[in-house]
């Protein structure tokens, strides 16, 4: 009988570890408990020039700036907004966790070329996730600024100290 039981546990055993796989879809997303309960004061900003437009804009450079972005904020000027910065490209994927403000972000190529354009709700916490994976910047603006300023697709983002690439990854 031992050895019956024992064959047992051991085909079972053999049968569950055999049939699972690694997954190779991303975990769903979840909501770390401790997350930022108030908005960040205001970062180092820098002129970027958006086609023929003129825009000041934070830069969210560090992982805590980024996380927060623009949770919390209850003004954002007209013609101001928020750059993020990754170290490398991406399929970036943002949503508005605790985010009063109705915005816009375009999803930004390597080269400063503007990719996707997408408005994003107050409080929504769907992510709105780029359809490449080679988004290197995203920036946010209030809700149809693109759209006012006849910003599109393909239109290239530079800043007052030269192109994106150069300014923020030294290269």
């Amino acid at each position: 009988m031992k050895h019956v039981c024992l064959c047992l546990l051991l085909a079972a055993g053999t049968l569950l570890s055999g049939g699972c796989k690694q997954s190779t879809a991303a975990p769903p997303a979840t909501v770390a408990p401790t997350g930022p309960t108030a908005a960040q004061p205001k970062l180092p900003t820098i002129k970027l020039w958006i086609g023929a437009q003129e825009m000041i804009t934070e830069m969210a450079l560090t992982g805590e700036q980024e996380q927060t972005g623009m949770m919390f904020r209850t003004n954002m000027a007209t013609n101001e907004g928020m750059i993020f910065v990754f170290g490398q490209p991406m399929r970036a994927s943002f949503w508005m966790m605790n985010t009063i403000l109705p915005l816009s972000a375009a999803y930004i190529a390597p080269d400063g070329t503007i990719l996707e354009i997408h408005d994003l709700q107050p409080h929504d916490t769907n992510a709105v996730v780029a359809a490449t994976n080679n988004i290197q910047y995203v920036l946010e603006t209030p809700q149809g600024w693109f759209k006012t300023n006849h910003i599109g697709i393909g239109t290239v983002i530079t800043t007052e100290r030269g192109p994106l690439h150069k300014v923020f990854l030294g290269r």
